[in-house]
């Protein structure tokens, strides 16, 4: 513990640290069977030391930078680090109190080099089913019960194989057991990639050296966030927003925040939330503390690592039995949008102090959407999951991206050749949503529309939000135009709840129109070519340029005279 190391050595040791997590990130999604993991990314890596604080973890899925680091000390302890020899792994996706919803699903492996522990990797990633209500295991439900199979933290490798009464146990209560299998194993190669990656790192410096440089790299990124949170204006910022609804009733979700910077660090409060419901909204203490870190992290130095030393420097209170902090056993499926729109409600506080590095309003919501349709003749049930794009805030200097994965999310569109390739679906429609952004001298990036035509009696969920408030403008830019969820049944189209499921025929469509991004300062000082530039893509209409952005074309074309007629009032 006292072995010196010097700046070489420490910065090629934090490197391989890192580079460790991010070839367990390439094993899983190389080795993964759904799309949802092995395309879209919805995992994340990590490796924590023998104290249980995290020490690397791969960048993939920022919605999890928080969560790991809570859940896996807790299951670790829970189930006794006695009990983990090596080639063990445990697996866990209990909510209740350190986990988030059940289909983030944890694989915990400890490393030993020479019969000595050295620390554990673990990785997080979303499984498309794990039982439940509903396919998908997503939807309106009243207790964590209902949302699928709750693992507590159990033993399901021995000696680098697998406990096969375990494995078949869990997979009973799980739809889509093909590929959940395959997704578990990947799991368990990408937490092999990891053992032994580590393994070489100690084996390569010695044991003593790995160990101290790890005590310092924490010591290190404690420093410089400490010196980053130093340089920020210090204060107290305070917000609220709402969760449009909360799948059973149309009361709305409060959510409140108050920020504390000083130079101690930063505290979040998010006394004032309402309490939790009987309904999936709840976010559990894991989910909050995530949106903690994401925010803190857009406010410093992209550079910083993101390990324990980081976690140091803040804090949450969230009081227990509220929708930042549900107690058991409430349903947490849909913790994820009320994790996302606090993300929003942080920023909304701490925008006027920060008006260059934060975006206005994005889309604000995870937009999660599932199906799964059952094949008797084949014996065979098949389950597909996707959260989809939206606007991004318009920012200082420029646009809000069209159709990303805003905020936490970091993952990526479910292709249309595959998603189709291997599920009884066609994309009818895949496209931008015209005119859903908000207006502002730069503009929020636009929402986006998909629309799923089942070929086959089929269970379809959205669990979503933001078709009732779209995304808040910022410095005089307008909000963003609201989500839309539709039902096209033999050309009707009939509207559906952001929180609803919905028994199909084959034929039918559902479409998800996503949300744009709110608008970053007033829209008459948007340039007249960026404006004319819109219109020609075919993002914002002709009308809409002339009635936001106070900008006149005609025939394709800038009407210079007119529009500035039109901004001086004079027309």
């Amino acid at each position: 513990m006292s072995t010196a190391v010097d700046p070489i050595t420490f910065e090629v040791i934090r490197n391989a640290l890192v580079a460790a997590t991010d070839e367990m990130v390439l094993a899983l999604k190389r080795s993964a069977y759904s799309t949802n993991i092995k395309t879209r990314s919805d995992f994340s890596c990590a490796f924590f030391d023998t104290e249980l604080r995290s020490v690397a973890q791969a960048f993939t899925q920022p919605v999890h930078l928080g969560s790991m680091a809570q859940q896996v000390p807790h299951a670790i302890r829970r189930y006794g680090p006695e009990n983990l020899g090596p080639g063990d792994a445990i697996v866990t996706n209990d909510p209740h109190p350190s986990g988030v919803h059940l289909n983030d699903v944890s694989l915990i492996s400890p490393v030993y080099v020479e019969d000595t522990l050295v620390g554990y990797v673990a990785n997080l990633a979303h499984h498309v089913d794990v039982g439940g209500g509903a396919p998908a295991s997503i939807g309106a439900f009243q207790e964590v019960f209902q949302e699928g199979v709750i693992i507590p933290p159990v033993k399901v490798v021995r000696g680098g194989k697998i406990l096969d009464d375990v494995f078949r146990l869990i997979l009973a209560q799980i739809r889509s057991k093909h590929e959940t299998a395959g997704d578990f194993r990947a799991q368990i190669a990408a937490n092999a990639t990891g053992v032994r990656r580590i393994t070489a790192l100690s084996n390569r410096h010695g044991r003593g050296t790995l160990i101290a440089t790890m005590d310092e790299l924490l010591a290190y990124t404690e420093r410089r966030v400490r010196n980053e949170i130093a340089q920020l204006a210090p204060g107290i910022y305070a917000s609220e927003g709402t969760v449009d609804n909360d799948g059973y009733t149309d009361v709305p979700v409060r959510l409140h925040v108050r920020i504390e910077i000083n130079p101690e660090g930063v505290n979040f409060d998010t006394t004032g939330s309402d309490p939790q419901r009987r309904a999936p909204v709840n976010s559990t203490y894991a989910m909050s503390f995530s949106a903690c870190a994401y925010a803190l992290k857009c406010l410093i130095d992209a550079d910083l690592p993101v390990n324990d030393g980081f976690y140091r420097v803040f804090s949450l209170h969230a009081p227990e039995g509220t929708v930042t902090n549900c107690t058991w056993p409430a349903p947490v499926v849909g913790g994820w949008e009320t994790q996302t729109r606090l993300v929003e409600v942080m920023f909304r506080a701490l925008m006027p102090a920060f008006p260059e590095r934060l975006p206005a309003g994005t889309k604000g919501m995870m937009c999660q959407a599932g199906f799964g349709s059952l094949d008797l003749a084949r014996g065979s049930y098949t389950c597909f999951y996707e959260a989809l794009a939206g606007g991004y805030g318009g920012r200082f200097g420029s646009d809000g991206p069209d159709a990303v994965q805003a905020h936490g999310q970091n993952t990526e569109n479910a292709p249309i050749e595959e998603t189709e390739l291997n599920y009884p679906v066609q994309i009818a429609r895949l496209s931008l949503v015209e005119d859903s952004e908000g207006p502002g001298q730069f503009r929020g990036g636009l929402g986006l529309r998909k629309d799923f035509r089942v070929l086959q009696p089929t269970t379809f969920t959205i669990l979503a939000d933001r078709d009732r408030n779209g995304p808040w403008g910022a410095l005089g830019g307008h909000d963003a135009a609201v989500a839309e969820y539709a039902l096209l049944r033999d050309g009707i189209e009939t509207h559906l709840g952001s929180k609803s499921t919905t028994e199909l025929v084959a034929g039918d469509i559902v479409s998800v129109r996503s949300c744009g991004g709110g608008g970053y300062g007033p829209p008459e000082e948007r340039d007249p070519g960026r404006v004319l530039r819109d219109v020609l893509e075919g993002k914002v209409s002709a009308e809409r340029a002339r009635e936001e952005y106070r900008v006149v074309i005609d025939d394709r074309r800038l009407d210079e005279s007119a529009t500035n007629e039109l901004r001086r009032g004079t027309a």
